[in-house]
């Protein structure tokens, strides 16, 4: 299989992110909803907890809306995707130290960890609108971070927000080049 062929395969079967993007962005507003309303520990374990479970309730739509929730074993990429699945949890503890020594780095934190996590995405996909998500993340948790600090949720909208928007104009994008294949 050509790269090209496996990366159009990733962009069709899990629809440029769309359903993925969904589910982070659910994951993103009950986390920060939780710490709105109760408290940022109930966030931040929503969030931490929440998060082992995109790819598999991702999956699960997938096939609940399309058929196929995984690529197939011939794509190579697939190993690619479990490799940049196990950035965030190993990143976690960096999250942890920041919010151990600042509580309302959390959500920053959490959002330049996730955008770096976005970055190989290009390739992955083969979407260079992956660079404006996982950038636009990495610039966003570092400017709140420093200059916005004083909510501990901003942030947290702020990602639930990129989440929900990038989702629907990446399903536009691969919604195009699907028809101009037809």
């Amino acid at each position: 299989m050509q790269i090209a062929d496996a990366q159009r395969e990733v962009r069709t079967v899990f629809q440029g992110g769309f359903i993925g993007g969904l589910v982070s962005g659910t994951l993103w507003a009950v986390s920060t909803t939780l710490a709105t309303i109760r408290s940022p520990r109930a966030g931040i374990i929503a969030l931490t907890l929440g998060g082992m479970l995109i790819f598999p309730v991702t999956s699960a739509l997938l096939k609940l809306t399309r058929g196929r929730g995984s690529l197939s074993k011939e794509n190579p990429l697939d190993k690619l995707a479990m490799q940049v699945a196990f950035t965030i949890p190993f990143a976690l503890p960096v999250v942890g130290g920041a919010a151990l020594y600042k509580l309302n780095w959390f959500y920053p934190a959490m959002l330049v960890i996730v955008g770096a996590h976005y970055l190989p995405f290009v390739f992955l996909y083969g979407m260079r609108a992956f660079y404006v998500l996982g950038g636009g993340m990495i610039m966003a948790g570092v400017m709140i971070g420093l200059y916005a600090n004083e909510s501990f949720t901003l942030a947290g909208w702020v990602g639930t927000a990129m989440f929900f928007v990038f989702a629907f104009v990446a399903r536009a994008q691969v919604a195009r080049e699907v028809s101009a294949g037809s």
